[in-house]
């Protein structure tokens, strides 16, 4: 009898240490599963990132290498090209609510399946497959003072307009241009995101006598929380590092800089006036104003999301 409980006891502490094991290895699955994305974002990344910080606190020129402590950053600040670039940031971060909500709306109306819903949704995809250099020339030839946007201005009894000639008119030109380029990838997100809709909330609104503003309102946007913070991070992203070809091509930072963004700024610093530090400087401001910006929206939509 001693012998059979020994070996009963011998196997239930066998059990026990290879439940013990398994409990283990499904607690470092997950961490082994993700382990190669983190070297490649390690390697590709956040290395390089580390990398450019501790070269904008060196110095260019004669001085190459040589530490400088904040100089690059006091440049930038006394710089007016850097300070109309972050002054033309903060009207991309005002405008980026009707970046997002123009997608957003043609997707709720694509959804609820307008006339015509189908050849709507590749005509607002088309410019998203475009060159931002061909946007541009396109748009060059349209917004010209004698171009054809001027002439049906003129038909109909208005001025013409110096859509890209005007400083105070130019950077709202290009910004609007960008908009209209880029929303077709923010429409198929949100068209994604509509396909994890409960279709039976909206029943319930419209027997409610719901208007389509409450709807969207009260229904479609708190259901579509994770989707809109996502829209509003890569979109801000997007008009903050994907529009260089477009100011390149439109207006190369004119007129009289009034177009400069700090990804054209570090741009003419690195290429044209071979001032490689003061260029990671400016990269490690326009990187910590995406950071600070990304989070501010993603806790006010987070606040939003939960009043609702």
């Amino acid at each position: 009898m001693s012998g059979r409980a020994a070996a009963g006891g011998t196997k239930e502490r066998s059990r026990h240490g290879a439940a013990r094991r398994r409990g283990r290895s499904e607690r470092f699955a997950p961490y082994v599963l993700i382990a190669p994305a983190v070297l490649i974002i390690v390697a590709l990344r956040l290395y390089p990132l580390a990398l450019g910080v501790n070269f904008s606190f060196t110095g260019d020129g004669d001085a190459n290498g040589t530490a400088v402590g904040f100089a690059n950053y006091l440049e930038l600040l006394d710089d007016p090209l850097f300070q109309t670039a972050l002054g033309n940031v903060g009207l991309l971060v005002l405008l980026l609510p009707v970046a997002v909500a123009i997608p957003g709306l043609l997707a709720t109306f694509i959804f609820l399946k307008v006339p015509g819903h189908r050849f709507f949704r590749s005509v607002y995809f088309f410019p998203a497959v475009l060159s931002p250099v061909i946007v541009g020339a396109i748009f060059n030839l349209m917004l010209a003072f004698d171009g054809p946007l001027n002439e049906f201005l003129g038909v109909i009894g208005l001025g013409p307009v110096d859509w890209l000639g005007d400083p105070g008119v130019a950077k709202f030109a290009v910004v609007g241009v960008q908009i209209w380029a880029t929303f077709g990838m923010a429409l198929v997100v949100f068209l994604a995101g509509f396909a994890t809709l409960d279709a039976s909330l909206l029943d319930a609104a419209r027997v409610d006598g719901a208007s389509l503003r409450q709807s969207i309102w009260h229904v479609i946007i708190p259901s579509l929380s994770q989707t809109i913070q996502f829209v509003f991070v890569t979109t801000m992203i997007g008009m903050l590092t994907s529009m260089f070809g477009l100011l390149y091509v439109m207006t190369s930072g004119g007129p009289e800089g009034s177009t400069y963004l700090p990804e054209y700024y570090i741009w003419i610093q690195q290429g044209q006036m071979n001032r490689p530090a003061l260029a990671s400087a400016a990269s490690t401001v326009l990187f910590l104003i995406m950071l600070v910006v990304g989070l501010l929206q993603i806790s006010v939509l987070r606040r939003a999301g939960r009043e609702d």
